[in-house]
């Protein structure tokens, strides 16, 4: 990590195109790709970079914006060293907001979402039961529990039910892995909590989901890997063919 800005070290070349600011988020991921540019750097001060690159500040600042909204960049405030636009290191919040936006655009078939869900959390539970870390442990077990409470409600059981497959990611510690997993279950949130809400059934519906929760957390638990990604796989499938494997209306 260096303390002071990082455009000493590049070469920012001008740029000549109508959409400048287009042109700048370029400029910075080259220098990334370059490894000139890594988490925790400083890039030069706005009105340096402008100049540098032959552009207004206006381009400088909406690119960094977008940038920030990626989750590459952040704006610290403050004065010198503790103030700038530091390079981070986000890419959970910025995979979920792109992947919940496709997701409610149709962009992506549901029936493709929901088969790049299996796919990954069969992984996730197969890594989280190798791991078999006693604090992944014990926070599934804390949300199973939640969940069995009668008096969960099924907006509070959608918040609980999201927390256990992202802790469930999580636990696998691949951290590319459980990012993609995380993204694509908080894309779903608000359609499956839309489904909750219309299934005339519930206590039989969320009776099995309660049941798979379980059989998930105890085969992490056991540390039989083929039993968590096989468990996981039912569970998910079950839920989507329960609720019709559509997206409700206008999500």
């Amino acid at each position: 990590m260096n303390d002071g800005p990082a455009g000493d070290q590049q070469t920012w070349r001008k740029i000549t195109k109508t959409r400048a600011y287009e042109e700048v988020i370029a400029r910075i991921e080259e220098q990334i790709l370059n490894d000139t540019l890594n988490v925790g750097d400083r890039l030069p001060p706005e009105r340096d970079l402008a100049t540098k690159l032959g552009v207004s500040r206006a381009a400088v600042r909406e690119a960094l914006r977008v940038l920030e909204s990626q989750g590459v960049l952040k704006a610290s405030v403050g004065v010198g060293r503790d103030g700038g636009t530091i390079v981070c290191a986000m890419p959970t919040e910025a995979l979920s907001r792109v992947l919940r936006l496709h997701v409610a655009l149709s962009n992506f078939p549901m029936s493709d979402v929901i088969e790049a869900r299996v796919m990954l959390e069969r992984w996730s539970a197969r890594l989280a039961a190798r791991a078999r870390q006693e604090k992944h442990v014990a926070e599934l077990r804390r949300l199973v529990e939640a969940m069995e409470d009668p008096a969960t409600d099924r907006s509070a059981f959608n918040d609980l039910d999201t927390d256990f497959h992202v802790t469930l990611a999580a636990a696998g510690e691949n951290v590319l892995v459980a990012d993609m997993t995380i993204a694509i279950r908080e894309s779903m949130r608000i359609p499956i909590l839309t489904s909750f809400q219309a299934m005339e059934d519930w206590d039989t519906f969320v009776a099995h989901l309660r049941d798979g929760h379980r059989r998930i957390y105890l085969a992490v638990a056991a540390q039989d890997e083929d039993a968590a990604a096989a468990v996981v796989e039912d569970h998910i499938r079950f839920a989507y063919s329960a609720l019709g494997w559509r997206r409700p209306r206008g999500l």
